[in-house]
């Protein structure tokens, strides 16, 4: 059968079970976007605000569904537009696809209206590219580019088609999708068996869980070996979800923000069994000094995190759940009654505080996480609101909480909050963002309203860019250059004006009705929440510091007496 690019486009699409795009037209696309137009009632398009919401919807939706999130967008700046986007799921692994199109053939390389080398400029954030010149090559790559973007350590994958090609016709013929198998080729018998009795000889383990644990779906085998082991259990930002927050064996996040409990416990321990985390500068401090009493076993699909930030005494190289799969059956049940009790008593002596007098980030997050009992999904932007929502919302399950935690992306969290409520319309969806990220993208409530798309939008504003504000009080002499936004933008008329419905919130007696009338109501809220800009995320460790020198608001107070 005879098909145009564009047609194929779309087929191909349909094919690997693509219901939702985000995207944004323009002339060098024009032609596939006719052919969306046919096909609506089998592929819902979401016309973003802006190319890169369409982006981070596409991100979102990926996360909370474990599909492969699309996007497309026109050449030249719709093309740029979306790299933030891709870099963002480049850097978090998300499996990722964004079809762009570009000048026609004849016109590449001469400066033509709206021509860019998309694939140049993204060689270095994405998993694969490719730019299709000919019309036949077509299928074929993005039949590839959907394996590609979900195989292995996932990731996203760009797609540069020139105009002419989504106009010329060739064969078509249906394919049925690859299978994504899980990696096992890099398992070794011998790995297993080091690693087991490793295990073994451990008084004081310690088990790290990051974004591998979330992405290969192995919360299961998660839990089972913490039970297993008796063994305490931190996260990365990323593999929040991928054991239960409330389980007594949790001690919370790992690293700059992390709880004490966790520091002190990870650099007490003997053994830390780090399960698909790549050990960020945020986690580690001085990687010098991370984690010294221990052995390090390190498990994880990419062979190039091994020994790159920490050196590890020991590896397993393959998908997270398919080594622990491997490995369960090799260890014996443990009982560490001390070790426990050590690390319990940490997180007794050492809790998340706040002040509890007046309407803070931690309380609204808390308030949010009594009222929806930990079933929402939680979308952030970055900063202040993204370690607060991570510190004290506990998640019970993985692909609850989506955040920019690699690229660290302000303006991240509204996009993915609307491309997670489109893929899991069963949830609560939440973005908690502070003002200065909500700024960065927040014309993407008018998206969520065109939609009409049920998304709560939590500002704790406090008027200023509140983790710099941070910085510079604790280490820059409080010298606020450029940190406070004292003008008089306000968000409820802004939220009514894109036609949302606007609150705000003054008091924390409010707090709590406005989330539950956000849910009742079923239309995408701006809930503008009013914080003190003095209000700090603690614990935390200073750049470049070991982890176990966090310190808090009480540390700090003892240091000036």
């Amino acid at each position: 059968m005879q098909l145009t690019g564009s047609e194929i486009i779309i087929e191909c699409l349909k094919e690997q079970g693509v219901d939702t795009v985000f995207g944004y037209p323009g002339g060098a696309i024009l032609n596939v976007y006719d052919e969306l137009y046919k096909h609506s009632n089998e592929i819902k398009h979401i016309l973003t605000s802006h190319e890169q919401g369409a982006s981070h919807a596409a991100d979102g939706y990926a996360r909370a569904t474990g599909k492969v999130g699309v996007c497309m967008a026109t050449s030249g700046p719709g093309a740029t537009n979306l790299v933030t986007g891709i870099a963002t799921a480049y850097m978090d692994s998300i499996p990722l696809v964004a079809i762009t199109a570009n000048v026609g053939k004849p016109l590449l390389g001469r400066d033509s209206f709206q021509e860019v080398d998309i694939a140049g400029i993204t060689m270095p954030v994405t998993k694969h590219n490719y730019i299709i010149k000919d019309v036949e090559n077509l299928a074929p790559a993005i039949r590839r580019a959907f394996h590609i973007a979900r195989s292995g350590r996932p990731g996203p994958v760009l797609i540069d088609v020139t105009k002419d090609v989504t106009a010329n016709k060739t064969d078509y013929e249906y394919q049925k999708p690859l299978e994504a198998e899980r990696d096992a080729s890099g398992i070794l018998e011998e790995d297993l068996d080091r690693a087991a009795a490793m295990i073994a000889k451990a008084k004081r383990p310690f088990i790290f869980a990051g974004g591998g644990a979330v992405l290969s779906g192995a919360s299961e085998e998660l839990a089972e070996l913490a039970r297993k082991l008796e063994a305490p259990v931190c996260d990365s930002l990323m593999g929040k979800g991928a054991f239960p927050g409330e389980d007594p064996l949790y001690t919370g996040m790992l690293g700059m923000h992390g709880t004490k409990a966790s520091n002190f416990g990870v650099t007490q321990c003997d053994l830390l069994i780090t399960v698909g985390a790549r050990f960020s500068d945020r986690v580690t401090g001085d990687a010098t000094r991370f984690a010294r009493k221990a052995r390090i076993l390190q498990i994880d699909i990419d062979p190039a995190e091994i020994n790159k930030n920490v050196m590890v005494d020991a590896s397993i190289i393959g998908d997270v759940k398919e080594v622990l799969t491997r490995l369960l059956p090799r260890l014996q049940e443990k009982k560490h009654p001390e070790w426990i009790s050590q690390v319990e008593a940490l997180k007794e002596k050492h809790p998340l505080r706040y002040e509890e007098n007046r309407l803070t980030g931690p309380y609204v997050v808390e308030e949010l996480y009594r009222i929806t009992k930990g079933d929402a999904i939680i979308t952030t932007e970055v900063g202040q609101n993204q370690m607060w929502a991570a510190q004290f919302y506990k998640y019970k399950e993985p692909r609850t909480f989506l955040t920019s935690g690699g690229l660290g992306t302000m303006g991240y969290g509204l996009g993915a909050s609307i491309g997670a409520k489109l893929g899991r319309p069963d949830k609560i969806v939440v973005n908690v963002a502070g003002d200065g990220c909500f700024r960065m993208n927040m014309n993407e409530i008018a998206t969520a309203a065109r939609y009409n798309v049920p998304i709560i939008q939590l500002v704790l504003n406090n008027h200023v860019l509140g983790m710099v504000h941070q910085w510079q009080t604790l280490f820059y002499n409080k010298h606020y250059s450029a940190t406070i936004l004292d003008d008089q933008v306000d968000f409820v008329k802004l939220a009514e004006a894109l036609g949302a419905v606007g609150m705000r919130v003054t008091k924390r007696e409010e707090v709590g009705p406005a989330i539950e009338k956000a849910i009742s109501l079923g239309r995408p809220v701006v809930i503008d929440c009013m914080i003190d800009c003095a209000d700090k995320v603690f614990p935390m460790v200073a750049a470049g510091a070991p982890i176990e020198e966090a310190f808090d608001a009480e540390d700090l107070k003892k240091a000036e007496s």
